[in-house]
């Protein structure tokens, strides 16, 4: 018999706290869950529908000692993917990690967590796996686009175009307005004039009532339009997508500046850092620099070679130094954390670097790459953290990297990127950056290989060699032939990097001369060349 009200049978009070939860009332979520735990305190179900209405609230800390609790009771597919994603909130990769290959190896057939350990495994840049719990997520409901799409986004990564083509068209077909869709399927892959995307997209801008919306069709109609050589029409849905998002973001500059002149105080001041030998040991591989200007190639090269693992643009320097820190802002660097981290142990950084890093490994290789562009902004830091460590600092023309930043749509909620919606920012930006190395060669001479985009294109192996040599690698074929590397790539490069090198995108601001000026002229001004 069952009871709509009271304490309920135990299969009656889940269901009454899954429905609850389901509706967003929480407080009848927790009194019928609360109620569970008592009568089958020795049962999972209450304690992870506990610890599912505090993550709901908000309070992802306290839910997962809740789910914890639940998954050591009886460990569920359901509950572990669960306490998977939100240990990925917390930063916990390798806890995460185990948790939602536990959850994967108990063979769930319901589609939401499969879709769900497929997500943590793509933030831990285990693309490849996640193409697994992906499709099945998708064959035990083909109708939720949301699914779809993260299935597509797994397939692109890893290579399977035509497969994420497919599917972002099966979205496209059932919600012909979806923004993420469009600009996903424009950068899969380069247009043509006589095979590209431009009507279906500007129908779509017209239909377009959200700004979020529109930016990213924009982005996508620009890169279809650039694609086809449409160059002052690229340019035009580029300057106003970006200067209604930098309204929308409130940037200012101003931020970042005051970041650069903090870490050129603590570096290049009256060196009052913290004194420690650092972590001995020539594991990783940093390849720095500002985005798009070959760091996805040169990742590509070098994890190619039989020794050299992969692991992505990895979060775990500014992780460990903001940590170590301890400094209360919400944002990962800022003024006050690039103080506070001068006098943090080296050794320390070390340790908590790779402790994270090492949950994003997957091979017994004894060497990985970490390829973070912004770490530029950590040389100091991982100079003295990790004396054997190699750092390349991939350096591009002023022009081409100017525009390559303005014309990408970074991850919108990055606040690393924010410069990137305004040319003159971006032109300023490039100016610090440049500066900052000038600063690290200066200090480390020895430590970082500035490797030119512009020479490794024009020479492959000479420079391939160069590169190989101050990494301290010895000689791999493989590593000319990178566009056959299979592993995963989750950046816009992912359809350039798999084809052999060519010199395609050398120059390519000249098309937008007329636009670039102002930029040009600044860092000409600055006694930066511009080529």
């Amino acid at each position: 018999m069952h009871h709509a009200t009271g304490r309920g049978s135990p299969l009656t009070l889940e269901a009454q706290a899954r429905a609850a939860l389901a509706r967003g009332d929480l407080a009848a979520a927790v009194s019928a869950a609360r109620t569970l735990t008592e009568q089958q305190p020795d049962r999972a179900a209450g304690f992870f529908l506990l610890g599912m209405v505090a993550a709901e609230a908000g309070h992802v800390a306290k839910a997962v000692p809740l789910i914890e609790a639940a998954v050591s009771r009886e460990p569920q597919a359901e509950h572990l993917a669960q306490l998977a994603r939100l240990l990925i909130l917390l930063r916990r990769d390798g806890d995460a990690a185990k948790a939602a290959r536990a959850a994967l190896a108990l063979e769930p057939d319901d589609a939401l967590t499969l879709d769900t350990i497929g997500c943590v495994l793509a933030r831990l840049g285990d693309h490849e796996t996640s193409v697994q719990p992906f499709t099945a997520a998708v064959a035990a409901e083909p109708d939720n686009l949301d699914y779809r799409y993260n299935l597509a986004a797994a397939s692109g990564f890893t290579g399977r175009v035509d497969e994420a083509r497919s599917h972002y068209e099966a979205i496209l077909a059932d919600n012909p307005g979806d923004a993420r869709t469009h600009y996903a399927l424009a950068i899969l892959s380069r247009q043509t004039a006589a095979a590209n995307h431009v009507p279906r997209l500007e129908a779509a801008l017209a239909q377009a009532r959200d700004p979020q919306d529109a930016l990213r069709i924009r982005y996508a109609l620009a890169k279809e339009l650039e694609d086809i050589g449409e160059a002052a029409g690229a340019f035009a849905h580029l300057s106003c997508a970006n200067t209604a998002y930098k309204r929308a973001i409130g940037y200012d500059f101003a931020h970042d500046a005051a970041m650069f002149d903090a870490i050129e105080a603590l570096f290049g001041g009256d060196g009052t850092l913290a004194h420690g030998a650092g972590k001995a040991g020539p594991s990783p591989i940093f390849v720095v620099g500002m985005p798009r200007t070959g760091t996805t190639l040169v990742d590509r090269i070098l994890s190619s070679h039989h020794a050299v693992e992969a692991t992505g643009e990895l979060q775990a320097m500014p992780l460990a130094v903001k940590q170590l820190a301890g400094t209360p802002s919400r944002t990962i660097i800022d003024p006050d954390t690039v103080r506070a981290s001068g006098g943090i142990d080296p050794a320390a950084i070390a340790d908590a670097y790779l402790a994270q890093a090492s949950h994003h490994r997957r091979t017994s290789k004894p060497r990985f790459t970490d390829k973070l562009p912004a770490n530029f902004l950590y040389i100091g830091h991982i100079a003295r953290a990790l004396p054997d460590a190699r750092i390349v600092c991939l350096r591009r023309g002023a022009m081409d990297t100017i525009w390559s930043n303005y014309k990408n749509l970074f991850a919108s909620q990055s606040a690393y990127y924010a410069y990137s919606y305004d040319l003159m920012d971006t032109a300023r930006y490039y100016a610090w950056f440049d500066r900052l190395m000038t600063l690290w060669q200066r200090l480390f001479p020895d430590r970082v290989l500035q490797l030119s985009y512009e020479a490794l294109v024009a020479d492959q192996e000479g420079q391939t060699r160069a590169l190989l040599a101050h990494c301290g690698l010895p000689w791999d074929d493989a590593c000319l032939s990178f566009h056959r590397n299979s592993a995963a790539v989750a950046t816009p490069s992912a359809a350039q990097v798999r084809l052999p090198m060519n010199a395609k995108a050398v120059g390519k601001w000249r098309s937008y001369a007329h636009e670039l000026e102002p930029a040009r002229a600044w860092l000409t001004a600055q006694g930066i060349a511009t080529g």
